[in-house]
């Protein structure tokens, strides 16, 4: 088994928002594989602690529940952290603001048996089959908005106005962790934000390796379209995770300025499993 990971934030001046880590018990051969991307708040988001301290948090404590609770399903996990993540700091922050710290979740375990995974919002987990080909696991509400946002989307880019930029941003945070399955879905304090996650089990010998990226790294594919998935996943095992921060940053470096971040922070994680 090989693991490879980096990750640097978009701006040396700013605390890095992703968070990655990996365990890979020796006992039974598998292994567990968390990344987040901290969704960077307005100025206000009623938290005295900050988004790093957030995916720290949530980060630690999916790692730990997904890599010793096999009771438990990676979406259980998923709102369990939540929950022990929301408890240390509910006496001091207000949980119930729209923009409380949140995060896009990738979570991934193996055994000897299974490969299970879990993906909420726009990070992306690739998984390479054991024949070579790779399959793109991914939540794609944030990117299938209603028509009606679309619009509004379309008319912003189109006049540039402030008012309509407004009106877009306005109608997009509507749909954030809405009830019912209606929005898109970030992992906040409220833990049944699990059950929206895009889940999944394969058995492990149909499984070589897991890639992780967060949509900072994901942007190679998603945003300058330099290869499909499947060049991604082969340029980092070829060049390594590094490699692939490297190749985004030059492209957004050569770039129009963009609306938003120009430099996001990226995190690679790429786990060989045979």
């Amino acid at each position: 088994m090989r693991i490879d990971m980096f990750t640097e934030p978009g701006s040396p001046q700013r605390l890095n928002e992703d968070y990655m880590s990996a365990a890979v018990p020796a006992a039974d051969g598998g292994g567990t594989l968390v990344v987040l991307d901290g969704v960077t708040p307005p100025e206000e988001d009623g938290c005295r602690h900050g988004v790093p301290w957030f995916v720290a948090r949530l980060g630690g404590a999916l790692l730990e529940l997904a890599g010793t609770r096999q009771d438990m399903s990676l979406a259980e996990c998923l709102g369990a952290a939540v929950v022990r993540t929301a408890d240390a700091h509910r006496g001091t922050c207000d949980l119930f603001h729209p923009r409380t710290p949140q995060a896009t979740v990738v979570a991934a375990r193996w055994d000897e048996e299974r490969v299970e995974h879990l993906v909420l919002s726009d990070s992306a987990l690739l998984l390479e089959a054991a024949d070579g080909t790779v399959h793109p696991l991914l939540d794609r509400r944030l990117a299938e908005l209603p028509a009606t946002v679309r619009d509004l989307r379309d008319r912003a880019r189109l006049t540039g106005e402030e008012a309509d930029r407004t009106a877009y941003v306005d109608a997009v945070e509507a749909l954030r962790n809405a009830p019912d399955g209606r929005g898109f879905y970030t992992a906040a304090a409220d833990p049944g934000v699990a059950a929206y996650a895009v889940t999944g089990s394969h058995h492990r010998g149909g499984v070589h390796a897991l890639l992780a990226v967060t949509d900072g790294a994901a942007r190679w594919t998603e945003t300058f379209h330099l290869g499909d998935w499947a060049g991604l996943l082969a340029l980092v095992r070829t060049e390594g995770a590094r490699a692939l921060v490297r190749r985004v940053r030059a492209a957004e470096s050569e770039s129009a300025p963009r609306r938003g971040k120009q430099h996001d922070d990226a995190t690679v994680l790429l786990a060989e499993l045979d």
